[in-house]
Parts: C-alpha cells; sequence; structure tokens
C-alpha cells in the first residue's frame, strides 16, 4: 500500500483518533445538566420513540428505555465520553469500536426520520467499521503499546 505522509497504520489512527474525537465533541456539547438532572434527553428520545413508525422501537424503548430513565441517561452520556477517550487513546479500541458502532446503530434507528441525523450516524457507525476490520489499534494506541488485541 502506498501512501503519503504517514504509513497506512499510521492513517489509521488517524482515523481512530477523529472518530474518538467525534465522540468526545458529542459529549461536550450535550448539556449534561438536562440530561442528567431533568430528563430531558430520555424524555426527547421517548417522545421520538413514541411516534416512531417501526412497532419494535416503540416496544424496545417502553421495555428497555423507559423503565429506568435516569440510568438510561447516565448510560448515555458516559458511554460517549468513554468512547472517546477510548478511541483517541486506544485504549480497548476493539470494544469501543463495536460499542460505538452499537451506539450509532441505535442513533440511527431511533432518529430514522431525522435525516440531519442521518449522515452523522452513518459516517461514524462506517469509520467504526472500517477501523475495526483493519485493526486500527496497531499504532500510536495504549493497545499497541500494551501488545493487546495482537
Amino acid at each position: 500500500m502506498d501512501t503519503i505522509w504517514l504509513t497506512g497504520a499510521q492513517w489509521l489512527a488517524v482515523l481512530r483518533v477523529g472518530l474518538g474525537l467525534w465522540w468526545l465533541e458529542s459529549w461536550r456539547h450535550k448539556d449534561r445538566k438536562g440530561w442528567l438532572e431533568r430528563g430531558t434527553g430520555i424524555a426527547w428520545a421517548a417522545d421520538v420513540a413514541a411516534k416512531h413508525r417501526w412497532p419494535a422501537v416503540r416496544s424496545g424503548f417502553e421495555a428497555v428505555v423507559a423503565p429506568r430513565p435516569r440510568a438510561m441517561a447516565y448510560v448515555v452520556v458516559y458511554a460517549e465520553l468513554a468512547l472517546g477517550v477510548g478511541l483517541v487513546a486506544g485504549f480497548l479500541t476493539p470494544v469501543a469500536l463495536a460499542g460505538g458502532l452499537l451506539l450509532n446503530l441505535l442513533y440511527f434507528t431511533l432518529m430514522i426520520h431525522d435525516w440531519a441525523e442521518q449522515g452523522q450516524n452513518s459516517m461514524m457507525a462506517l469509520v467504526s467499521v472500517v477501523g475495526l476490520f483493519a485493526m486500527c489499534w496497531q499504532t500510536w494506541s495504549v493497545d499497541a503499546a500494551v501488545g493487546w488485541f495482537g
């Protein structure tokens, strides 16, 4: 593989770090006080799920999220932070990539009608898949320094 400036593995590390920064920005701009103290994020998601055209989304939300809105708000907010830190540092990278892919797919499915969000979720999911299958933790990562994940 020929590349300019960096090796292929280094460019994949740049992609990984960029995805991590994207997750950190999602966490940074989130109104954490609203999400964690007033429940605004989960209330918004409940409204979206209630109007969703797919019954599985409505029933899934009611079964998993609605009974525990406070806990789920913490899961969402701190999952974005953990994904960002993990990807930037290259710490438990395959876990972070798989977790991020899952979170993006959940966001994508919940907000299937919101075209403004779909580009972001689909691109973040694509970078996660590329990073996972290209093993982007081989360079510039804690995982590589410790020798995890071969």
